[in-house]
């Protein structure tokens, strides 16, 4: 299945010169959404992974299901002052702004192998970010999955040292 077919590309958003990959035409179309899904899995399923971790918001859609095809759990990174338990937070600059990322202070038990999952790889801001809590918290990660990567931002590069898995990439 090209994945590509079930992207909608919206020019200028949310700001000029920005090619914004809309993966919801993806999520609406439920043999797209479980196939890429599955073709995640197919990809990670010979990692070690206990938990899979994914940024708000779209790495929830990305992940959660991941993890129930993997059947390992599943935990959420969202934005500060959205969690409502005790939690670690690491700021980090966007494409177009600055913002803080948390976690749950027990969201991660220490040496707990940790995939991080999201719906796009850009500049690696998020990711590293995720990356950065998921380690504190004394996690190992063996992983970020992805189903959209925009390789001239060079998100990989802020990745060194984690294999990274994509369905579909854009220049």
């Amino acid at each position: 299945m090209d994945f590509k077919d079930y992207i909608r590309v919206i020019p200028d958003f949310p700001q000029p010169g920005i090619s914004f990959k809309d993966i919801t035409t993806l999520l609406k179309n439920g043999e797209a959404y479980r196939s890429s899904i599955n073709e995640l899995k197919k990809m990670v399923e010979h990692l070690k992974i206990d938990v899979i971790a994914g940024p708000e918001a779209r790495g929830f859609v990305v992940g959660a299901p991941l993890a129930y095809a993997l059947g390992v759990g599943f935990t959420p990174i969202r934005k500060s002052g959205k969690l409502p338990y005790e939690t670690i937070e690491v700021g980090y600059d966007l494409e177009y702004g600055k913002d803080k990322l948390a976690m749950h202070t027990d969201a991660i038990e220490k040496g707990q192998n940790v995939l991080i999952a999201d719906d796009l790889l850009a500049t690696g801001g998020t990711i590293a970010t995720s990356v950065n809590l998921v380690r504190q918290l004394g996690g190992n990660v063996v992983g970020a999955a992805f189903m959209i990567e925009l390789t001239e931002l060079n998100g990989r590069d802020k990745l060194q040292g984690i294999d990274v898995f994509t369905l579909m990439h854009y220049e």
